[in-house]
């Protein structure tokens, strides 16, 4: 980005949904002359991806997949289509996170292609369930498993669970307050270390095979149905599969951050869905060389039984290995929620203050504050699991219209710079699948995925009189405006500069 790029903008310039709302009556925004620092390099960028994707499910509940796709074999098949049906949605967002490149991924093109409303519904359904549940989530799984050698014969107490689980969230809270360096190096660790674990697994998986122990892995017993082949239950397994997935799309968010976002955005999606893919593919081969397919749906850790089975006195590494994965889960999800809460803020779809960052330290402190609270409210909650239920269709369903979006950004702007061009045999490919997986949900969740939207749709008044409703009550706007003004000196953050465009190399 160059200095003739940039623009001192206010919230709402050059936006049709302005932010002076937000503002004192009257209230120019001045820019601080700070920004966020390109500080993800290529390795940094794959970690994001990989450690957002890879949490504790492949490590603790891969059953699911199998359990629908009725043999060992077919649902080998179901985890490989579906890491090549995420690699055709993660080529589509590369298009757009170089032809639009900001951060907030999904939300940034969403609103810039089909509007504000479309785009702050995306926010709004991130902000108030989608981000909050999965962070506590992955920070209750990592209590879980840390507490574990406590209480090695019962269940952790539930208050023990949500106060480390808090504890965690605060650290790695503070912990991206202070650096992006910090907090990428905290990813970078933590993915390389999860890495390492499921490298075991799959390297003593190698070992059973060579020991000859792959009865279940020969193909006359790995179509060996243990029920019925039932198309709805394929299905199920198909939608389980890609779910498992889920983070894929992550980095987009952080693009303003990336070195080089025009090559390292593409390069380290095409990176690591393939890592991904190949780790998902081979941990479920090896759990196979040890386990029957009964054990691993007895089994509600999988790879704790995998490891008991195998590596005797050093069983503890898988649980340790599980912690450690969720931890690192927890901080990539912390790193790039907040991010796209700082988007939204800087497009006028959240306050003002969400949208600063700290003058020396260029870490979006306000938006991580949000992104902490939220999530620590989460926790208090007991429903979190039905929140999730409920908004995983609602999530999905946003994949789908921003790979959709590209089509018509093709059309109607076909003579826009794009670095990356792909096919549109790709994005029409990846909607056929997402077609046929929201007709499913719908078809066998219409409950659920009806409460989904509704929750969703909460956010079309809220867009009208938070947003669309400039002319607020003076009361309304001063009161607003004192407490961002007093919330800024606590925090001691600034409105910083952005580049309208950035400069493809």
């Amino acid at each position: 980005m160059t200095e003739g790029s940039r623009e001192l903008c206010s919230p709402g310039r050059g936006h049709p949904e302005r932010a002076d709302s937000r503002l004192g009556a009257g209230e120019e925004v001045e820019s601080s002359g700070v920004a966020l620092k390109k500080q993800i390099g290529l390795f940094s960028a794959c970690g994001i991806i990989i450690g957002n994707i890879i949490g504790s499910g492949v490590f603790v509940s891969p059953k699911g997949v199998l359990e629908n796709a009725g043999s060992v074999g077919a649902s080998i098949i179901v985890w490989v289509s579906t890491g090549f049906i995420t690699a055709v949605g993660a080529l589509c967002y590369a298009e757009l996170g170089v032809s639009i490149p900001k951060s907030g991924g999904d939300y940034s093109y969403v609103k810039d292609i089909f509007g504000g409303l479309a785009g702050f519904l995306r926010l709004w359904i991130a902000v108030l369930v989608i981000s909050p549940t999965n962070q506590a989530v992955i920070a209750l799984t990592f209590s879980n498993y840390a507490l574990q050698p406590l209480f090695p014969t019962c269940l952790p107490p539930q208050a023990a669970l949500r106060l480390l689980a808090a504890a965690c969230l605060l650290l790695l809270t503070w912990v991206n307050c202070h650096s992006v360096r910090w907090a990428t190096w905290v990813q970078d660790v933590f993915t390389a270390g999860k890495l390492l674990a499921l490298g075991l697994i799959i390297i003593m998986g190698f070992v059973q095979i060579c020991k000859g122990r792959y009865y279940w892995l020969e193909p006359v017993h790995a179509f060996e149905t243990f029920r019925e082949y039932e198309v709805g239950l394929i299905a199920l397994s198909v939608l389980q599969g890609s779910f498992s997935y889920g983070g894929w799309n992550f980095l987009n968010y952080v693009t303003e951050e990336l070195v080089d976002p025009c090559r390292n955005l593409p390069r380290a999606i095409f990176i690591s869905i393939p890592v991904v893919t190949f780790v998902y593919v081979f941990v479920n081969v090896a759990y196979i060389t040890a386990l029957s397919p009964q054990e691993l749906l007895a089994s509600n850790a999988v790879a704790v039984t995998f490891g008991e089975k195998l590596l005797g006195v050093m069983s503890w590494i898988m649980p340790v290995a599980v912690a450690l994965s969720t931890f690192g889960g927890v901080n990539g999800s912390l790193f790039t929620s907040s991010r796209l809460f700082f988007a939204g803020a800087r497009e006028g779809h959240l306050l003002r203050l969400v949208a600063m960052i700290h003058p020396r330290r260029c870490t979006p402190i306000p938006a991580l504050m949000v992104t902490l609270i939220s999530t620590l409210l989460m926790l208090c909650t007991s429903d979190i699991y039905t929140l999730i239920n409920y908004v995983g269709f609602v999530n999905y369903l946003f994949y789908g219209v921003t790979v959709a979006g590209l089509i018509v950004l093709r059309v109607q702007q076909p003579s826009m710079q794009r670095p990356i061009k792909i096919s549109l045999v790709w994005p029409a490919v990846y909607l056929l699948f997402w077609v046929f997986l929201m007709v499913f949900s719908l078809y066998s969740g219409p409950v659920v995925c009806g409460v989904g939207l509704a929750i969703m749709m909460t956010g079309v008044p809220v867009y009208f009189l938070g947003v669309y409703w400039e002319n607020k009550p003076r009361c309304v706007i001063s009161t607003i405006g004192n407490l961002t003004h007093l919330c800024q000196k606590l925090l001691f953050v600034v409105y910083p500069i952005m580049a309208e465009k950035l400069e493809p190399v």
